[in-house]
């Protein structure tokens, strides 16, 4: 069965395309309606997935520990990483932003990251092929609300620069962090959901006979 789910199209050599979605048998290489390359499965998806996720997590320390923005004015210089904006956003009782930095910087990826590498695990296991499913979609949707940071970070160095009396500039923390933005990204992306429809079809059955 080559690995698949017996009763999937792939079995029956049947292949999706990824930009028209016309199922079409694999063995004619090109779809006939857009003459995208076809294929049953992403390849190496388990490989580039992990790679990518793990580059991001690298990444994380110092996206978090560095600065991402360096403010300049005749009072001197100040830099924040983006704990320390959320601090100080809480500190002046700014509460909705404070809470929207930290969600979308913070939790979101290292969320984005364990669900990927829960992704992956599944892939291998089989285990709750519906629910990583939806795990998938979630992920994938959700990531690219991380670039809320990057975004304030870019507006207020195109806008605010005041001459000799105020310049902004981005931080090492805010390449970091869109550096792990993109790499989680990628990783959604380069993971194919199928392979865990592919493992569950071949997981050992949960049940057991009681004694």
């Amino acid at each position: 069965m080559n690995g698949f789910a017996p009763d999937s199209a792939a079995a029956r050599g049947l292949a999706l395309c990824h930009v028209c979605y016309l199922a079409t048998p694999v063995r004619e290489e090109r779809c006939p309606r857009c003459a995208s390359r076809l294929h049953l499965r992403l390849k190496e998806s388990i490989q580039r997935t992990w790679a990518l996720t793990f580059a991001a997590v690298l990444l994380y320390f110092p996206a978090n520990m560095l600065p991402v923005l360096r403010v300049e004015s005749f009072a001197g210089d100040q830099q924040n990483t983006i704990m320390g904006g959320v601090i100080e956003f809480w500190q002046h009782r700014d509460y909705p932003v404070a809470i929207i930095i930290f969600a979308a910087s913070v939790l979101i990826p290292v969320l984005k990251i364990v669900s990927i590498a829960a992704l992956c695990l599944a892939a291998h296991s089989g285990r709750r092929p519906r629910e990583m499913t939806r795990l998938y979609r979630v992920t994938e949707f959700v990531g690219r609300w991380s670039m809320v940071d990057i975004f304030v970070v870019a507006i207020l160095v195109g806008v605010v620069q005041l001459g000799s009396t105020l310049s902004i500039h981005p931080g090492a923390g805010a390449l970091s962090f869109a550096a792990v933005v993109i790499l989680t990204m990628f990783a959604a992306m380069s993971f194919d959901p199928r392979l865990i429809w592919d493992a569950a079809a071949h997981a050992p059955s949960d049940s057991s006979p009681s004694h």
